[in-house]
């Protein structure tokens, strides 16, 4: 096989050899890759090696062998410096220019071993050409990983973060950047071009976001570092959030339907020539929280709840999970339905984790620990701005408790401390609890009538709107106690909604039969009636009567339902006990006297009472008897029994 030549340099399998007549009396290690070159042109060019040969001077080895540790770059960049030294013209770039500056510093190619030496005209190259280029800047910068360390020690790397900061902070069109909606195709004013030709059509402003792809194909520490730089250098907070959540969904698949998705034009030319960093998404995930700013909104929670989700599927360690909760419970308002539902991944049998919900909440009223909760609440209280997102988070809640109700495997328990994890305060209707509560009953019908009672102690009958009522009233699901307390509850409503409805039309009558103009006395209409106002139109008090009176018949019937089973159980109980005294009075004397053809004696006033008392119509008889009177009876029998027998 023919070695390959490169510019004087061939390479043959693993080695690398310079093509000249004289033989190679150096050969250099890097990397596992053997370089065979020639003491002269390294010496003169690299103060690392002349110091190296000069230390080896005792030795009379004509080839000399050393190898470089951690060489910035590898192989190659050492190629393009020994091309350098042997005269060969090699060419900067925005891809090679940090780790040959970092290997020039490496091997001392400093002016002091030849002049305009590499150090000198990487340095040049870079501060001339690089740091006022967007596209070679982000290039330079993802070609470091190689070299961090060092690139760190001389500063490379934080002027590079330094540049791509400040141009992120200005509209790139001003610097006529190469932006993809008009690629090269622009002159050096910013006007487009056709053809070579000014066309006068100004270039419009670049979006905000038009540096997200660029730099989402750093790595996740580089991508850490630009984040603080630029937070350091005062850029907006909702950019950088942009910017971390475009990073984030990018190397995260879960999180697409948490973001929108971005556009579908591409931003810049660098976009199609950077390579995408190869990550780690636990630890990913884990650096991505600490770099989210402290910001509210919708779409911003909506991404935290992903977060948390992706987060919950990956298992991140506990600070980040509970650093997320935190997060999403000082925006619990803004949240979604949805975001909620996050899939339970642990041990738990139950579909969703219930218990993070729980834990959000908590986090919720800790950070609005600062709004006085009164109970019952002030209608000060209730029209305030500051008590909107408490209501909120109650209607999220109840939906939340109505989504997760259809759980075979929710317990009791944990739907009630969901449900009362709130102030009572924070609703001002039950009707969502009810519903909730009824989705619980009918998923889990073997609930005995006591755990569904239990349950139900947490709905204010008194908050139930007259439709909530209506539907209760007639819920079969539900336990007869719970019914009668609704229909109870429902019927003060319209009690209510009538009499503020008469108070109304007295008011407004009044004045009318006294010659007085209704708008002298309208300041002096009373709350009761003007909220009744809002429950029923002035027409309509003929049918709530109506209504009254429907359910007036509707709770007799339901009274004289219970009684019958009252008077049925009652009867059944008595005729237990006549069973039971048959039983035992089948051996009594009065029995074996009958047999003999002898009249029993009347019983005692107290025996008589007795009887009486058992037989009555009463539905609850009483189970204590007098003993007395009855072994009174026993001994008359007994008497009797003895005299029959001796006069026979």
């Amino acid at each position: 096989m023919a070695p390959a030549k490169l510019s004087g340099f061939c390479k043959q399998g693993n080695d690398w050899l310079y093509n000249a007549r004289l033989p190679s009396d150096i050969t250099i290690i890097v990397d596992g890759v053997k370089f065979h070159l020639h003491k002269f042109p390294l010496m003169s060019k690299c103060g690392k090696i002349a110091c190296m040969l000069e230390e080896m001077q005792s030795i009379h080895d004509r080839t000399f062998t050393t190898k470089l540790e951690e060489f910035p770059g590898g192989s190659d960049t050492f190629l393009f410096a020994a091309k350098f030294c042997y005269g060969i013209q090699v060419e900067f770039t925005a891809r090679n220019i940090i780790t040959v500056y970092c290997a020039a510093d490496y091997l001392e190619m400093t002016d002091e071993y030849g002049e305009d030496n590499l150090l000198s005209k990487a340095e040049s190259f870079f501060h001339k050409n690089v740091l006022h280029n967007w596209k070679d800047c982000v290039l330079a910068l993802q070609s470091c990983e190689s070299c961090m360390p060092r690139a760190e020690k001389l500063h490379i790397l934080q002027k590079c973060l330094n540049a791509v900061s400040t141009m992120v902070c200005t509209d790139p069109s001003l610097f006529g950047w190469p932006m993809m909606m008009y690629g090269s195709l622009q002159s050096p004013g910013g006007s487009i071009l056709w053809n070579g030709i000014n066309t006068g059509a100004k270039i419009r402003s670049a979006e905000s976001d038009w540096w997200f792809e660029d730099i989402s194909y750093f790595s996740v520490g580089l991508f850490e570092r630009l984040i603080k730089t630029m937070e350091a250098r005062g850029i907006r907070s909702e950019y950088l959030a942009g910017a971390v959540m475009y990073y984030a969904r990018k190397f995260l698949p879960g999180l697409g339907r948490w973001q929108s998705r971005p556009s579908s034009k591409a931003r810049t030319v660098a976009s199609f020539s950077l390579i995408p960093a190869a990550v780690d998404q636990r630890d990913l995930l884990e650096n991505i929280e600490k770099l989210l700013p402290k910001k509210k909104g919708k779409s911003f929670c909506r991404f935290l709840l992903g977060l948390l989700r992706v987060a919950s599927i990956l298992g991140v360690n506990r600070t980040c999970l509970d650093s997320l909760e935190r997060r999403i419970g000082m925006q619990l308002e803004l949240a979604g339905l949805d975001g909620l539902l996050i899939p339970s991944f642990s041990n738990s049998d139950t579909l969703y984790d219930t218990d993070c919900v729980e834990r959000i909440i908590h986090h919720f009223l800790s950070s609005e620990s600062g709004l006085t909760l009164f109970s019952p609440p002030s209608l000060d209280l209730l029209s305030s701005p500051s008590f909107e997102p408490l209501r909120k988070v109650a209607r999220l809640i109840d939906n939340y408790l109505a989504e997760v109700a259809s759980d075979v495997n929710l317990k009791p328990g944990k739907i009630r401390s969901l449900a009362e994890v709130l102030p009572d305060s924070s609703r001002t209707l039950h009707d969502g609890l009810y519903r909730a509560l009824d989705i619980y009953f009918k998923a889990h019908p073997w609930l005995s009538d006591r755990e569904k009672e239990v349950l139900c102690n947490i709905i204010d009958y008194g908050k139930l709107s007259i439709d909530a009522c209506a539907h209760a009233s007639q819920n079969k699901r539900l336990p007869l106690r719970v019914v009668l307390q609704v229909l109870f509850f429902e019927q003060l409503h319209l009690r209510a909604a009538l009499a503020g409805c008469l108070n109304v039309l007295e008011a407004e009558s009044a004045p009318m039969r006294q010659g007085i103009a209704p708008t002298e006395i309208a300041g002096n209409v009373t709350a009761t009636g003007e909220t009744s106002q809002r429950i029923v139109q002035r027409d309509g008090w003929v049918t709530i009567v109506r209504e009254n009176q429907v359910l007036k018949v509707d709770m007799e019937r339901m009274r004289s339902r219970v009684g019958e089973l009252e008077d049925k159980v009652s009867k059944i109980k008595l005729e237990m006990k006549k069973v039971k005294k048959s039983r035992n009075s089948l051996s009594s004397p009065c029995i074996v006297a009958g047999k003999f053809g002898c009249k029993p004696l009347s019983k005692s006033s107290d025996s008589q009472t007795d009887v009486v008392g058992s037989t009555g119509p009463t539905p609850r008889p009483s189970f204590e008897q007098p003993h007395s009177s009855r072994h009174s009876g026993h001994r008359k029998s007994l008497s009797l029994f003895r005299d029959l027998t001796l006069g026979s």
